[in-house]
């Protein structure tokens, strides 16, 4: 019996409101979610963080998912740990995967400071050293006094970390490696800068053994306590890759193999993306980072662009079966650090393409669905995206006939599968001029009669005795064709 396609959404943007109602939301929207097939959440980082207003990525205490009076508040922005609880018991309920966002690169909002010694660094070239060892007083202890060894009677101390960013002595901020017996940035990181290690706050030194087993600890901890069914780990590419291969091992031994594993490798550099899923031997998934730049391009460039192309020096391209499609997400949002939004016009088109083809795990972004709050808002698209999700779920299997033959015209169709009754699509999409594909839909289709779901094509396109079809589309948009009825 062939299996519904899986879906993913990343359920939040940047700028939610500080609610503390998000989980509610979670457990209110998990049924209208399934109904157009997505069968599995990204959820924002759930633990404590440096303040309630904080989206989860400055974190605190990551035992605290909602259930200490620390830094403020006892709920997170997203609510209390009862209401996490509930809100993934309820996507349980629907059949929806909870896949959980963990932050291990770093912590932040420490509850005293320390004195050590640390050597400032160029922050172009973290190798370059810039003063000689001084003195420093460093915000790097954290005893979580609101939790009192609750889950853990773990404490960390400087020693636990290998660089930092502020020294609260002087007032004086800048990229500071901790000194120490064999401490020194961790090498198996991404090479940008010299060594990314230090991205932010206080960063985790993942050569110390004490770390090590307290994370791998923590890490089994969440997943039993939120029931979680995967995770999402965030920044990899700052992080110890033999850790994240390790890591990886423990959650699935402890797990089992269908404990899902995603990882954010921001780069857009095929090759890199490549040898990084070398060196966890392809035991989690990556998003897919370079198809994300090629989408931003497209939606800038217009007709210019070579819609033939699009898959080029893609993850999906070169290893269908690890990578995660995305058009959008919160760091891409506008006036985030990350800033490469897709221009609307282009965002069907783009669904279009994770959505209805064969390769590649698809997710849609809550910020182009539900839409997108704070200075700059941005309404959702609901009503585009859920055609093209109610397609995936129930029209988009099959075998892939592919119609790249167009710079700015193209198509693929979906043959159909005989488990899923209706099932096969045809799908036609343009970056100029209004345009047709005529595209074999299969000779038992013969005499059919196809309408296209978006609605822009209201003409139906009758499949002659060869089973071919000559499909239309509006100039800028995507058509999905079914069959009528």
């Amino acid at each position: 019996m062939t299996e519904r396609n899986r879906t993913m959404m990343q359920f939040f943007e940047w700028h939610l409101a500080n609610d503390g109602d998000h989980w509610n939301r979670l457990a209110m929207l998990a049924p209208e979610l399934k109904k157009h097939g997505i069968d599995s959440v990204w959820i924002p980082p759930a633990a404590k963080a440096i303040t309630q207003a904080d989206n989860g990525y400055g974190i605190y205490d990551g035992y605290d998912l909602g259930e200490f009076d620390q830094k403020g508040t006892v709920r997170t922005k997203y609510g209390t740990k009862d209401e996490l609880l509930k809100g993934i018991d309820a996507c349980h309920e629907e059949g929806i995967s909870v896949y959980a966002d963990v932050v291990m690169n770093h912590k932040a909002g420490a509850d005293e400071t320390e004195i050590f010694h640390v050597i400032e660094v160029h922050p172009d070239n973290r190798y370059e050293e810039i003063s000689d060892p001084f003195e420093i007083e460093g915000w790097t202890r954290f005893h979580f006094p609101g939790r009192q060894g609750e889950y853990s009677a773990f404490t960390w101390h400087f020693y636990h970390f290998n660089g930092t960013d502020y020294n609260d002595a002087e007032d004086e901020t800048g990229v500071y490696r901790i000194l120490g017996d064999h401490k020194h940035w961790n090498e198996q990181v991404d090479d940008e800068f010299g060594n990314y290690d230090y991205l932010m706050f206080a960063n985790i030194d993942y050569y110390h053994p004490e770390v090590r087993d307290e994370m791998m600890y923590w890490g089994k901890w969440f997943a039993e306590t939120t029931r979680a069914d995967g995770y999402r780990l965030d920044a990899i590419k700052h992080i110890n890759h033999e850790f994240i291969a390790d890591f990886v091992a423990e959650m699935r031994e402890e797990f089992g193999d269908d404990f899902y594993l995603v990882g954010e490798f921001w780069n857009p550099d095929l090759e890199a993306c490549q040898n990084y899923l070398d060196i966890v031997d392809y035991q989690i998934d990556l998003f897919d980072v370079p198809l994300h730049y090629n989408f931003h391009e497209a939606s800038h460039a217009g007709r210019d662009y070579d819609l033939s192309r699009i898959f080029e020096n893609t993850l999906v391209g070169t290893h269908p079966d690890h990578a995660v499609t995305f058009v959008d997400n919160h760091d891409s949002q506008p006036h985030e650090a990350l800033e490469s939004w897709v221009e609307d016009w282009f965002k069907p088109l783009a669904y279009a393409l994770i959505l209805l083809r064969l390769d590649g795990f698809p997710c849609v972004f809550y910020g182009d669905y539900v839409g997108i709050n704070g200075d700059h808002p941005i309404a959702g698209k609901k009503e585009l995206l859920d055609p093209l999700m109610d397609a995936r779920y129930r029209y988009a299997y099959g075998e892939q006939h592919d119609y790249f033959d167009h710079g700015n015209t193209i198509g693929w169709v979906r043959l159909g599968d005989l488990d899923i009754p209706g099932s096969g699509c045809a799908v036609v999409l343009s970056n100029g001029d209004d345009g047709h594909k005529e595209m074999f839909t299969g000779e038992h289709r013969a005499g059919e009669v196809w309408t296209d779901m978006t609605g822009n094509i209201p003409d139906a396109v009758h499949i002659d005795s060869e089973g071919y079809g000559d499909f239309p589309v509006i100039g800028g948009t995507v058509s999905v064709f079914i069959k009528q009825d």
